[in-house]
């Protein structure tokens, strides 16, 4: 197909998702921001106030309105922006031919009729019907839920065959395990099989607990706000006040009480967390699962290139009597170099020690390595001599074999397996990760699976992969931070339970795969709490343990970046990957390293709660000063014989408040706030609120007392006194609350302090100026300037000392 047939085709048939792809434009994005049913009132009673010939009433509500709702656009415009740039670094591609040529196309780009070159690890970008294939089996579980992989070919199968059945198609939402596969691309998006699953079942990714905790306060203050609003529509209907003042005055309570700009200020700073962390290399793919990141407290990591280099090196070629071997290392050369599936470290590194001149073979066959047999084999011929080579994991390749070669000729496995099993043992427990190699001649031209039998063993290859030199110091920072290690790997349990030991994990359990195995999920439950190293697992064993770790409480971080770790990715708080890793563990991960190294990822653990504490402290701001202010203000309404504000006043006392908080996002963060994992707790918000509500309601009411005993204020002077302390000290208290330190100790960022004292400033200068008349305010005397300033000072210190009493009786 030609380029420029796919890009009509990609027009005609849509993305290849299976969801539509949002093109938010900027319009549309705007007016999302007064979709709020609190905003729709107020737009509502201000069309209303036209009506009853109020229209200066009806052009503030509309300006308020407007203003807020373009903070808010602001806001999310640059953070959306910011997200698609960094999605775009990890995204999955696809190869296809196009014009005659194999071309990278993204998969989302991939359209029906693309004929697509697909290996071990590889996505299946559609519903594709085989071409060709070679040893192909595929991972189907998400589909049809069976376990152990499909093996597929090319041919023709009946109409009426079930999906389990097909074996000569492949379907989206798989992944292909080993072998290759050219095929064609029938169906894509939601037409395909999984697309009409998802449909149907309306699958959206599962709720995160930050999302769950944004949700159950959200209730929280829907209660509140609800309750008070008919109260006061009701109070102030019964004392014969204006039924429109009223009904205005008890919305604008119930904007005031709402953070509506928390949606917005929630995604800014996730996006600004994720920038962040994309500085560090740590790409999130997910914004709400930063959450989870900064509360995880249990990572499970793979071994190979995360603990240690990752560059693994030949250190010898032995016979089973330990002595070097020349022929192993030639037949081991001879298997690497005619590999042809997807490449991996250690057929790389065997390459780099091959001196041979292998022009006289001829690649006859490949039975490619797959996560079952864990082996591989070629067939090669020389001379006219058929020879098939196979290598891979000992256990594996022993159990293919019935004899072993010695420097005096060939003896029966069972006779000397003994032998064997002990050198393996005791060059493991040295650190040595072990491949066995073995051959036999053949007269056959083609082999299969059932072919790797009745082998003769050569003798093993010894590789070494040291752990990284500061990987010590990164697992003591990950400790530092709350953050335990466990080891989930496929080698054998001496080359594992060796690293452990060098990279200082204390306890000594070693759980293996066949262990698991026999072990029931509540058996698994009890030894995961006791166990360091998980290995020769296999990726069920994964997925499972990872189960565990959860049920026993953990917020479970895992990262790999092969086939076999996909599930377990999937099934983890946090999944983590890393750029390089196959589609299959790219896509399943909420957060991609750019580089395979844990101390990235100390890095981005400390992003991530730096994230999350920023936005609890908009919460917080929510959860005291807005709940104080309205609480007041109802309070207030009850026994003045006038409204305390009116509704436009109220409103912009609602957007002066929120201004600040917009520069949350960049405001430095207390180290002890990234110590520990924290997790979302509304207990403690509302017992936040709780406190400090009803704290900011007592200086609320003495400024009261002050305006109408002391200096026995007229009710605009009321109402200008009062919108002037509410702001200011609405807009101090954050800096109070944003920290678990003493404000004074405690920094905050020069663009939260300069948009606080700006808020103050405008405050203070607003009813003396034609717009400030326009809301209703007048000129205020000095005596109150001197007044509030006392009272705001009170109520900083006050709040200040109730801050460390509230922190010590939680704990913290």
């Amino acid at each position: 197909m030609t380029t420029d047939e796919a890009e009509t085709r990609l027009k005609t048939y849509g993305y290849n998702l299976l969801r539509e792809k949002k093109q938010t434009d900027t319009v549309t994005l705007l007016l999302s921001q007064f979709k709020s049913p609190l905003v729709l009132i107020l737009l509502a009673a201000a069309v209303l106030s036209i009506f009853l010939q109020d229209p200066t009433s009806a052009v503030i509500i509309f300006a308020i309105i407007f203003a807020s709702g373009v903070l808010g656009f602001w806001q999310e415009r640059g953070a959306t922006d910011a997200v698609k740039k960094l999605l775009s670094i990890v995204q999955i591609n696809s190869t296809a031919l196009r014009s005659g040529e194999a071309k990278q196309v993204l998969l989302e780009q991939i359209v029906p009729g693309d004929v697509v070159m697909l290996n071990a690890g590889n996505v299946v970008p559609g519903d594709c019907l085989i071409i060709e294939a070679r040893d192909l089996f595929v991972d189907e579980a998400a589909l049809t839920g069976e376990t152990f992989p499909a093996e597929k070919s090319a041919g023709v199968l009946a109409p009426e065959a079930p999906l389990s059945a097909r074996s000569n198609t492949l379907f989206m939402g798989t992944h292909v395990v080993s072998g290759t596969s050219k095929a064609l691309v029938v169906m894509t998006g939601k037409k395909t099989e999984f697309g009409k699953i998802s449909q149907s079942l309306a699958i959206r990714p599962p709720e995160t607990v930050f999302e769950h905790g944004i949700r159950q306060f959200g209730y929280l203050l829907m209660e509140i706000t609800l309750i008070m609003t008919i109260v006061i529509f009701a109070v102030n209907a019964y004392l014969g006040r204006s039924i429109l003042s009223s009904f205005l005055f008890a919305v604008a309570l119930a904007v005031g009480l709402t953070p509506q700009l928390l949606p917005a200020i929630v995604t800014v700073n996730l996006a600004h967390g994720a920038k962040e962390m994309a500085k560090q290399k740590v790409i999130v793919k997910r914004l709400v699962s930063i959450e989870n990141f900064g509360g995880m407290d249990l990572l499970c990591s793979d071994k190979t290139g995360t603990l240690t280099e990752g560059q693994v090196q030949v250190h010898s070629a032995i016979d089973i009597a330990g002595n070097p071997s020349e022929k192993t290392l030639q037949y081991a050369c001879l298997n690497a170099d005619f590999e042809t599936g997807f490449a991996n470290p250690v057929d790389e590194a065997i390459r780099t020690m091959s001196t041979f001149d292998f022009t006289a073979y001829a690649k006859l066959d490949e039975v490619p390595y797959d996560f079952v047999r864990k082996r591989l084999s070629i067939l090669v011929s020389k001379n006219g001599i058929r020879i098939m080579v196979t290598k891979g994991a000992v256990p594996n390749v022993l159990d293919a074999c019935d004899q072993v070669e010695t420097a005096n000729g060939t003896v029966q496995v069972a006779n000397i397996r003994d032998e064997v099993e002990h050198r393996f043992e005791d060059l493991s427990g040295q650190g040595f990760r072990m491949l066995g190699v073995a051959y036999k001649n053949i007269s056959a031209d083609r082999i299969d699976k059932d072919q790797e039998s009745g082998m003769i063993f050569l003798g093993f290859i010894l590789m070494y992969d040291p752990p990284k030199p500061m990987i010590k110091t990164v697992l003591q920072n990950l400790q530092d931070l709350g953050v335990g290690l466990r080891i989930i790997t496929g080698d054998n349990r001496f080359v594992a339970a060796s690293l452990s030991k060098q990279i200082g994990l204390t306890k000594s359990r070693v759980l293996t795969g066949p262990e698991i195995h026999s072990m029931s999920d509540e058996a698994l439950l009890q030894h995961v709490k006791e166990t360091d190293v998980f290995a020769e697992v296999e990726p069920n064993h994964k997925e499972r343990i990872i189960f565990a770790f959860k049920k026993a409480g953990y917020v479970v971080g895992f990262i790999g970046d092969g086939i076999n770790d996909a599930s377990a990715i999937h099934a983890a708080d946090i999944g983590i990957s890393v750029n390089t890793a196959v589609d299959v563990a790219k896509e399943a991960a909420d957060i991609v390293l750019l580089e395979k190294d844990l101390s990235v990822l100390v890095q981005g653990v400390q992003d991530g709660r730096k994230t999350f504490a920023n936005t609890l402290k908009y919460v917080f701001m929510a959860a005291s000063a807005n709940f104080g202010n309205m609480f007041s203000l109802a309070g207030a309404s009850l026994f003045l014989t006038f409204l305390p504000l009116l509704p436009t006043q109220v409103l912009l006392t609602n957007l002066l408040t929120d201004f600040p908080e917009m520069a949350i996002p960049t405001d430095s963060v207390d180290a002890s706030m990234v110590q520990k994992p924290r997790r979302w707790n509304v207990k403690f918000i509302r017992d936040f609120m709780i406190t400090f509500g009803p704290l900011s309601s007592l200086f609320d009411y003495l400024t009261f007392g002050a305006l109408l005993l002391v200096l026995h204020a007229t009710a605009d002077q009321f109402r200008t006194g009062w919108f002037i302390e509410s702001v200011v000290s609405a807009a101090l208290i954050v800096l109070v609350i944003r920290t678990q330190q003493s404000f004074v100790r405690s920094k905050p960022s020069k663009y939260l302090l300069i948009a606080t004292l700006s808020v103050i400033i405008v405050t203070i200068l607003l009813p003396f100026t034609v717009l400030g008349r326009l809301f209703g305010f007048v000129s205020i005397s000095p005596e109150f300037f001197l007044l509030t300033a006392i009272i705001v000072g009170l109520y900083i210190i006050t709040a200040e000392m109730t801050k460390r009493l509230f922190y010590k009786r939680e704990g913290l």
